[in-house]
This record gives C-alpha cells, sequence and structure tokens, in this order.
C-alpha cells in the first residue's frame, strides 16, 4: 500500500468520525490522568461510572496524595487490578511533592509517575493539555495494521510509523478516529467489514499484505 492509498483512508477516517473524542469523562488534567490510569484494560464507561465518586472525594491531586489505598481501592475495585489504586496515589504523591500539585505536561515528566506508560502519557498530553501526541491502545494497534497503514507488530513500531504517516497536528485526532473505528466497526473479534465505509480501501479486508 502506497502513501497516496494511506492517506486516502486517514481522509475517510475524518470523514467518517469528525466529532471523534476521548470518550473518558473529565475536567481538568488530574481528572484525565486517573481515568486513564483506571482505563486501563477496563471500558471507558466502567471508568465513568465510578470517577464521579472519586473525584469527590479526591477533588486534585493533593487530595488523592493524602488518600490510602485501602480507602481508595473499593472505589474503583470495578476497574480492575488493585495496582491501580496504589498507583494513582503513589503518581499522585509524586505530583505533590515534585510538581507543586499539578500534572506535568512533558513525557519524561509524565513517565516517570508510577503507572504512567507511554500510552497513558500520550493520551493526557493531548487531551489534558492539547499537545500533539499519538497515544497506541489495543484498538490503535489493531485498527492501524488491519487497515494497512502500518505493517508493525509491536505498539512501540506502530507509534513511530503512524507519526511519520501523519501530520503532526492531526495526531491526537487520528488516535480518536482509530478508536471510534475499532470500538464500532473493526472489532477485534467480529470485524463488521461488510458494512465498513472503508472496506474497499482495507487491506485486511481485500487481504492484501501492508507495507511499511
Amino acid at each position: 500500500m502506497n502513501r497516496a492509498q494511506k492517506n486516502m483512508i486517514l481522509a475517510k477516517l475524518e470523514e467518517l468520525y469528525p466529532e471523534a473524542r476521548a470518550e473518558l469523562v473529565f475536567s481538568n488534567p488530574y481528572e484525565m490522568l486517573v481515568a486513564t490510569i483506571l482505563s486501563a484494560q477496563c471500558t471507558d464507561k466502567q471508568v465513568n461510572k465510578v470517577t464521579p465518586a472519586v473525584f469527590a472525594r479526591y477533588p486534585d491531586a493533593s487530595a488523592m496524595a493524602a488518600a490510602e489505598e485501602e480507602d481508595l481501592h473499593p472505589m474503583v475495585r470495578s476497574c480492575g487490578f488493585r495496582a491501580k489504586a496504589g498507583n494513582i496515589i503513589a503518581a499522585c504523591r509524586m505530583i505533590r511533592d515534585c510538581h507543586g500539585g499539578e500534572v506535568p505536561h512533558t513525557m519524561e515528566e509524565l513517565t516517570k509517575l508510577p503507572g504512567v506508560g507511554r500510552k497513558t502519557a500520550n493520551v493526557v498530553l493531548f487531551n489534558a493539555f492539547g499537545i500533539p501526541a499519538f497515544a497506541v491502545d489495543t484498538h490503535v494497534f489493531r485498527v492501524s495494521n488491519r487497515l494497512g497503514l502500518c505493517k508493525a507488530e509491536t505498539v512501540e513500531e506502530t507509534e513511530k510509523q503512524m507519526t511519520r504517516l501523519i501530520p503532526k497536528e492531526k495526531w491526537g485526532q487520528a488516535h480518536h478516529w482509530l478508536i471510534w473505528h475499532g470500538r464500532r466497526v473493526c472489532k477485534a473479534q467480529r470485524p463488521q467489514c461488510e458494512t465498513c465505509g472503508l472496506r474497499e480501501l482495507c487491506a485486511y479486508a481485500n487481504r492484501k499484505p501492508a507495507s511499511k
């Protein structure tokens, strides 16, 4: 698949999902960070069910830094992994102690926080701060490779190939286009190729190998 074809796919994604945005509910960088940590291997819908009570009790990083894991964990248990509660508290303690209570806005600083990897950091950078970033979650990894936009075996390589392909000013939005397409059409187990608006362009639907 050549670059012109890939650009056609990106243009079609933008046409199909003009309203694509983060589906986690948040109102500031702290809430975005907590919600994104909770969303690992959990649906945004489930995260949105638990965060209102969490943010009411712990309205900012300083308040969360004073929390105890035994109090927070029952509130977020439905989002999986007990470690999430501990990581959120530890991250907020670092934010309080090292960043004056404000969530940092660089990749280097964010990924030093407990529970924050590159994907989470990219989500926070774009959605909370408007900084160009391209996060690769399971949907983005799957859809990017199925469509033929990239050919990568890891999320790291997917990010590298996709950020070379997509104009920097569209990184964040492209991330959302791919997530929305993955959740609504290009599902992991049963992709809806028959009704997909990208079928004629898609490497997976046409079983044509994608090139880098």
